[in-house]
């Protein structure tokens, strides 16, 4: 039991919230009610988090040694000796052909070429680029961005610049917080628990996440009163969605600097109530306004 315990945290289930990017093309190309295309991009969204899956097996196997040294990675199914390496090669293996496999049979070619930059991306990420600062955050955010074109291909809807734009910006915000919890934990013991970490300290990280908190809900209301996006919906009410932007940002930063809590934003999600509220009541009215 205890074994497939920790394959299953291997897999990094609960990460999985990620790939819900995935569904936002077809959501803002108001496909998200077409039976057909909604069930094609749940397939996407599978092969995707098998994929990511798969990244992260690699990931955990290629830092085992570090993550022994980490205080809150210690714990992980590999640096733990939960599982061992020889069973998460299997697992990899597994992982690749599974997600490659059925996204080759009923996916778009297009999709697999998402899928093979998002490989690669991440193993370069894995092997070099997280050991540079402000590379690794953009690297991170560009893979939120392969979700949305993940999304697009599968759905065969084309994605605004709008999307894409925010996504990113959205992303770096985030990436900048889990950095920042990074940099709490290097200042406590001193350790350099990540070698990009010294291309960072607390007061970069705190302008930037609020120079981007800034930018993000700018971008957000230009995008709900631009021309192009009225036109495009038929309705000049989307800025009513921009409160919930505004606290989103707004919570999302207090958890990050007052509760001192950044580490995982996937986790925080998954746990933070007031958060999980104003994320439902956005695309709930984002969701009526425009498919009314």
């Amino acid at each position: 039991m205890k074994k497939v315990t920790g394959v299953l945290r291997l897999l990094r289930l609960h990460q999985y919230v990620k790939n819900l990017f995935v569904f936002l093309p077809i959501f803002f190309g108001m496909k998200f009610l077409n039976l057909h295309v909604f069930l094609k991009t749940t397939l996407a969204f599978s092969c995707f988090s098998l994929i990511a899956s798969a990244v992260y097996v690699f990931n955990d196997i290629h830092d085992i040694e570090e993550d022994k040294k980490h205080p809150k990675k210690m714990v992980r199914p590999l640096a733990s000796g939960q599982v061992s390496k020889v069973e998460a090669y299997v697992l990899l293996s597994i992982l690749l052909v599974l997600g490659g496999g059925v996204a080759a049979l009923w996916l778009p070619i297009e999709f697999i070429w998402v899928l093979f930059f998002y490989i690669l991306l991440n193993v370069l990420y894995t092997l070099r680029l997280k050991h540079l600062a402000i590379l690794d955050i953009t690297v991170i955010a560009f893979g939120f961005v392969l979700r949305l074109f993940a999304g697009s291909v599968a759905g065969e809807v084309v994605l605004s610049h709008w999307i894409i734009l925010m996504t990113f910006l959205l992303a770096l915000f985030l990436a900048l917080a889990k950095r920042r919890d990074d940099f709490l934990m290097y200042m406590a013991d001193g350790k350099v628990l990540r070698k990009s970490i010294e291309g960072y300290n607390l007061t970069f990280i705190d302008t930037t996440m609020s120079i981007m908190a800034a930018v993000i809900i700018v971008a957000y209301v230009l995008y709900t009163v631009s021309p192009e996006v009225t036109r495009r919906f038929q309705t000049q009410n989307l800025y009513f969605t921009t409160f919930f932007v505004i606290l989103g940002v707004l919570r999302f930063m207090q958890i990050t600097f007052v509760k001192e809590e950044s580490g995982s934003p996937t986790k925080i999600l998954l746990r933070d109530r007031p958060l999980q509220m104003i994320v439902v009541g956005w695309l709930i009215l984002f969701g009526m306004i425009i498919y009314r």
